[in-house]
């Protein structure tokens, strides 16, 4: 008996490509990833600065990748009633919630963390799809000069 005798096998096909909903999820979640850190952060009384890397040329003519702040802007806001209003952006979009509705309303910084986690479930649940969808469309540009009268 060999030792490969001992294991079920099976025929199977990795799918390393995730279908255009789940890459839509993934942008989304990243992106409120940021916003949770950020609330996080300045919740405690502290700076929120997110890193990446650039790559630039250097006075020698090389090119070299440096580390440089990345402004991460926040969904939310404070109104004048002095609760905070939470929005979710895809992009530059801001992505409706429902139909009636493009904003979640807060009475705290903590409420806008605990929606941030809320809305991150729904994403992953799938939830904001068909937003998300609609806000990742692009923009159909109309030629008035092409069009004629």
């Amino acid at each position: 008996m060999t030792a490969l005798a001992a294991l079920k096998l099976i025929a199977a096909k990795h799918n390393v490509a995730a279908s255009p909903e789940q890459q839509r999820r993934n942008k989304l979640l990243k992106k409120i990833g940021e916003q949770m850190a950020l609330a996080d952060a300045t919740l405690k009384g502290e700076t929120y600065t997110q890193r990446r890397f650039r790559t630039v040329t250097n006075e020698h003519g090389q090119r070299v990748s440096v580390e440089v702040p990345k402004r991460v802007r926040a969904w939310w806001w404070q109104q004048d009633n002095g609760k905070f209003a939470l929005s979710v952006k895809y992009g530059s979009k801001t992505v409706p919630l429902s139909a009636k509705a493009n904003a979640v309303e807060c009475a705290s910084l903590q409420d806008v963390c605990d929606a941030l986690l809320l809305i991150k479930n729904a994403v992953i649940a799938g939830e904001l799809d068909a937003q998300i969808e609609a806000a990742s469309a692009p923009r159909v540009r109309i030629d008035v000069a092409l069009i004629e009268l």
